[in-house]
């Protein structure tokens, strides 16, 4: 069974940063696609941040440059770093393994 646990999520304020962090089970992330995707209130889900099994990485364009997303191949984690958070960015943020989703963390920036 797999299994996507995000963490990191939480309240900052404008010009912010946090890390959020997603451990996988049950999948193996070094063969996969991983990313994360974001849901604010009243609009649809869109794409954050991915790497490609190859390694390729795409970012969303409101996010380059204040977004990182890496992986941990051998604890099996995904994170994103944020830095310069805005009210924009408030969200819930998931991460994806496959087509595999976890069940998100809340990042809220304001202040």
């Amino acid at each position: 069974q797999v299994q996507l646990v995000e963490s990191g999520g939480g309240l900052v304020q404008p010009g912010g940063s946090l890390r959020l962090a997603c451990v996988a089970s049950g999948i193996i992330i070094r063969f996969n696609d991983v990313g994360w995707y974001r849901q604010a209130p009243g609009k649809e889900r869109e794409l954050v941040a991915r790497i490609s099994s190859i390694g390729h990485i795409v970012y969303a364009d409101s996010v380059r440059g204040r977004f990182t997303i890496s992986r941990d191949d051998a604890k099996n984690m995904v994170y994103l770093q944020t830095l310069n958070l805005k009210s924009e960015d408030t969200a819930i943020y998931y991460c994806t393994v496959s087509v595999f989703r976890g069940q998100g963390t809340q990042v809220t920036v304001s202040s």
